[in-house]
């Protein structure tokens, strides 16, 4: 029930956009940032539908450009609400905002004009929650094909992301072999 939301709000948001599933996404992250306020601790919002639907996901082996500009449209205007609002609600300090993906994507094509799943390098970011703005950490190589500057561990990122929750990682480790 978002009737209790302003008309700015839900304008803010994109909630009457006139694309489905831009609205959508609009709507998700607004109910995104009403169960950050009643202090549920944890919510993923989720970009993309399944790969049977082949335009509404970032699963873009096939038609890249078409498919990132799809995505980006329904996503972009809906992210940038949820951090301006978190921000001026005071709640961007409390909460660890994580954009990213499965994998990166080689820099190459698969076949003609898709890419594939790249393990060796991919971008993401993080907002809020302690987070230091404006930081840009590491980089790959001259095409984008794997990390080269402060490679990440996958370890590391969730020992980063669970230190901003409070959590001693070291403690949530179970040693074996």
């Amino acid at each position: 029930d978002l009737t209790s939301e302003t008309a700015a709000t839900l304008k803010m948001y994109g909630v009457d956009r006139a694309d489905k599933q831009q609205a959508l996404f609009s709507r998700t992250c607004l109910l995104g940032r009403r169960l950050l306020e009643r202090d549920v601790r944890c919510v993923t919002i989720y970009c993309g539908g399944s790969n049977n639907v082949p335009d509404f996901n970032w699963d873009a082996h096939a038609n890249l450009d078409k498919n990132h500009r799809l995505n980006a449209a329904i996503s972009d205007q809906p992210i940038a609400a949820l951090l301006t609002d978190l921000q001026a609600r005071g709640l961007l300090d409390d909460t660890l905002v994580i954009w990213t993906g499965e994998f990166g994507r080689t820099p190459t094509s698969e076949g003609s004009n898709g890419r594939d799943h790249n393990i060796l390098g991919f971008t993401m970011w993080m907002a809020g929650g302690g987070m230091k703005p404006g930081v840009s950490y590491g980089a790959t190589d001259e095409i984008g094909f794997k990390a080269v500057e402060k490679p990440v561990t996958i370890a590391d990122l969730h020992a980063t992301i669970l230190h901003t929750m409070g959590l001693d990682h070291e403690h949530l480790t179970y040693s074996h072999n």
